[in-house]
């Protein structure tokens, strides 16, 4: 009988009144140390915005560049298909066109600093491929500058950033990046 009136202990329990304290606390931690990419887009400088009374000045059909990624990534230059990996190289031939050495070549850019590379898209074109033959654009000057800063100073353009803005400012001035991107097509093409 003696077993009958024996008491039961009461189950053990966690305490949860820190509980809230403590998931409060690693959320805080979490934040903290957490980072975060943020996505930085397409890095490009913008012209100034054009004053509306005054008109744009003519443009010759010759220093003219146009590239168009359709909407199955095909790149076309001058409406003749091209690979992504030919267009830095036809971007220079472009741009360098009757510069002192190379033989005037009749369709091409007069001179460097009249040279505009014209580039248009679908709105179903691959981000990716637009992306690259970008790169490849962008590439075509930033070697063509180096070339021009390894020449008149001996070191690459990027090592002018260090010694002076003026100098590279004037391999700039030789090529001036001159890149229109229009508006999307709709698509169809």
């Amino acid at each position: 009988m003696a077993l009958l009136n024996k008491k039961k202990r009461p189950d053990p329990e966690i305490p949860g009144s820190s509980l809230a304290d403590i998931a409060f606390l690693l959320l805080i931690f979490f934040l903290v140390t957490t980072t975060i990419n943020v996505d930085t887009g397409i890095g490009l400088t913008l012209p100034p915005i054009p004053d509306e009374n005054i008109e744009p000045p003519p443009i010759k059909e010759r220093n003219l560049l146009n590239i168009l990624v359709n909407a199955q990534g095909l790149v076309l230059l001058d409406e003749t298909p091209s690979s992504i990996t030919e267009v830095k190289q036809k971007v220079k031939d472009f741009i360098t066109n009757c510069e002192p050495g190379n033989p005037c070549v009749e369709n091409l850019s007069e001179d460097p600093t009249d040279a505009i590379i014209s580039i248009k898209t679908d709105r179903q074109t691959p981000y990716d491929i637009y992306i690259n033959m970008l790169d490849e654009v962008i590439g075509a000057y930033n070697e063509l500058r180096d070339e021009k800063a390894r020449a008149l100073y001996g070191v690459p353009f990027n090592a002018l950033e260090e010694t002076s803005e003026q100098y590279q400012s004037i391999a700039k001035d030789v090529y001036p990046k001159k890149i229109s991107i229009a508006e999307p097509d709709e698509g169809n093409s």
